[in-house]
């Protein structure tokens, strides 16, 4: 009887060792994929059997009953994390567990740039690959109040910077993030203003660093570009600036400014009309929103290109003449 029941126990702990070399083997087998890469997407609130689920349907063969014990035994089940993640060849089901409880996802990453409008930013995110697009077909109103911004111009109003996202992020989330990033700038800049300034709010400042934005050629110049639209505002002088009046052209201009567009009024026509436009022409970065509040000192009121990205800054029309004539710019580009 003795010997019975030892031999029932070494064949016991026989199968012990081998389900447990065959289920170590397994954990460190690389998963078989249907393609090279495979992306999983985990939405909220997912629950673990389902994970199991959508990384079989993802592309991985793999039984998902198997899978959801494994998460289950290893004691990580409750960190698994929504996301979007990468799948290799190569790949175990301990890697898969380790990058969803880590939160490895794949991210991808789209850049705005400084001085887009927002035409150009809705553009950018349209083709942005992996974005979930429910920001399409909405018009710019619609939008803005989506994004707690109700009856506020959406141009200058998102933060142009590289924003990185996993695969399937909701387009309107990332806009909520750039607009979110514009208003702590702008908060940033404003609290730091230089008080002697000519602008009165915060939009103000907004409105004058996205022209600064669109006037500037080299990064030195940007406190001297402001400097100028300073001096003017103070004085009651027209901005006299291109940029504002070809936004206000839109789809008229035809990269072509002629003088008969200088006379074309228009809201954005700072030669037709004085002070700011009424809204900002473009997405400023932050250098512009700085130089905005901070102005260099100077009795400057004009400037005009050297044709190397400087500008050449005067404080008469005489001077300002002569410098248009020895740069040899046409009249449309002086101010």
């Amino acid at each position: 009887m003795f010997k019975l029941i030892r031999r029932i126990f070494w064949v016991l702990l026989s199968l012990l060792i081998l389900s447990v070399a065959a289920v170590s083997a397994w954990l460190f087998s690389p998963l078989t994929l249907n393609a090279p890469l495979v992306d999983v997407a985990i939405e909220p609130q997912t629950s673990v059997r389902e994970m199991a689920v959508v990384v079989m349907d993802s592309g991985v063969d793999i039984n998902p009953d198997v899978l959801f014990t494994f998460f289950k035994f290893s004691g990580q089940s409750r960190k698994l994390r929504a996301g979007s993640y990468e799948l290799a060849r190569g790949n175990t089901p301990l890697d898969l567990l380790r990058k969803l409880t880590r939160g490895e996802e794949s991210l991808k990453a789209v850049t705005l740039i400084d001085g887009w409008t927002f035409k150009q930013f809705r553009a950018a995110l349209n083709k942005a690959d992996g974005l979930k697009h429910d920001a399409q077909g909405l018009s710019n109103e619609s939008l803005m109040t989506l994004l707690g911004l109700p009856g506020v111009a959406p141009e200058g109003r998102f933060f142009p910077d590289t924003y990185t996202y996993g695969k399937g992020t909701s387009e309107l989330h990332l806009m909520q993030r750039a607009a979110n990033a514009m208003n702590r700038h702008l908060a940033q800049a404003w609290e730091a203003r230089d008080p002697n300034i000519e602008i009165k709010t915060p939009q103000e400042a907004l409105v004058l660093a996205s022209v600064i934005e669109k006037e500037t050629g080299r990064e030195s110049d940007r406190a001297m570009i402001s400097s100028v639209f300073h001096n003017r505002l103070r004085i009651d002088m027209p901005l006299q600036t291109d940029p504002t009046v070809i936004y206000g052209m839109g789809d008229a201009f035809d990269g072509n400014l002629h003088r008969a567009d200088l006379h074309t009024d228009s809201p954005w026509n700072t030669y037709t009309r004085k002070g700011l436009p009424p809204t900002p022409i473009a997405m400023p970065g932050r250098n512009a929103l700085w130089a905005a509040v901070q102005p260099a000192k100077s009795n400057a009121l004009y400037f005009v290109a050297r044709g190397d990205g400087t500008s050449q800054f005067s404080a008469t029309l005489e001077e300002h003449n002569a410098a248009v004539a020895q740069f040899q710019l046409k009249a449309g580009q002086a101010k």
